[in-house]
């Protein structure tokens, strides 16, 4: 695998949009309904790295997914998203209706 380092500043999505954002109805919803489903989960000390997998369409966006799950997480069990330092993102390809997502968390030494 060729490496590819450009050296500039990655833009936070902050950043990347004028003025305040704000959740819509359906992101207040979903972000309800996956609160209730979490189980307890105890969330290691110091960094963190973080599995995701998620059940998309072939055309989901597989990026657009990280953030409001990575949120959702560090609402539920009081972490700093900030903590992570590193996330990988799996993409499986479902039948529409059938989508889930699931993750873990380590610490990293």
């Amino acid at each position: 695998m060729n490496q590819i380092q450009l050296h500039i500043a990655p833009m936070s999505v902050n950043k990347a949009w004028q003025g305040r954002r704000f959740k819509t109805k359906d992101y207040k919803s979903f972000e309800q309904a996956v609160m209730l489903m979490l189980p307890c989960y105890e969330i290691p000390e110091g960094d963190l790295g973080i599995r995701i997998e998620a059940g998309l369409s072939r055309r989901g966006d597989l990026d657009n997914v990280c953030k409001p799950i990575l949120d959702i997480i560090t609402k539920k069990y009081g972490c700093n998203d900030n903590r992570f330092m590193e996330i990988n993102l799996v993409k499986k390809i479902i039948k529409r209706g059938e989508g889930y997502f699931n993750f873990a968390i380590w610490g990293i030494a």
